[in-house]
């Protein structure tokens, strides 16, 4: 499956992919805050796109025109997702390479996926989460129309092999219907 925005195709995940996703993985400002280690190499850049991306909801984020992988938004629904959820619900989740920060390029992949869950799959709910400290995933989120939902004040970071805090938000179909 292929979405396409304005400015983005948002595709599956290649194994060709691994060099430009070490590229942006690498960087410790991108990985950190969203929970996950910055990548060692290329090779485990591929292993990243064997067994986790390349599962049906997960989108590499590229320019139009350009094949580039410079981040990922992904859609993951009921028990697989992170947060305890029925099937009828989904979790969204993201993160970009540091050079394409601040052109509102993660707002307009959210909102193709949301457009996505709620129009063709028929989800009733999608849910997403950010850490402490990550005020731009936060505002991704208000932008997206996510409302705050709740806190969990332990939840376990790989990357920082600590504890943190996490703020969960919602946004329901009848929101996102009221909001277009």
């Amino acid at each position: 499956m292929i979405l396409k925005t304005e400015r983005l195709t948002l595709r599956p995940w290649h194994e060709s992919d691994a060099g430009s996703l070490f590229k942006y993985a690498k960087d410790e400002r991108v990985g950190t805050v969203a929970g996950w280690p910055p990548h060692r190499s290329e090779e485990e850049s591929l292993d990243v796109i064997r067994n986790i991306f390349s599962q049906d909801g997960v989108f590499a984020i590229t320019l139009n025109g350009e094949d580039e992988a410079i981040g990922c938004v992904g859609l993951i629904c009921g028990a697989k997702s992170n947060f305890p959820l029925p099937d009828s619900e989904g979790e969204i989740s993201y993160w970009l390479g540091v050079p394409h920060w601040g052109a509102g390029i993660v707002p307009e992949a959210v909102k193709e996926i949301i457009g996505y869950a709620f129009g063709e799959l028929g989800l009733k709910a999608l849910w997403c989460g950010y850490f402490d400290g990550n005020e731009q995933s936060r505002k991704v989120q208000e932008k997206c129309g996510f409302v705050y939902h709740h806190t969990s004040p332990e939840v376990y970071c790989c990357a920082t092999e600590r504890y943190k805090t996490e703020h969960v938000t919602c946004l329901t179909y009848e929101d996102w219907m009221f909001m277009k």
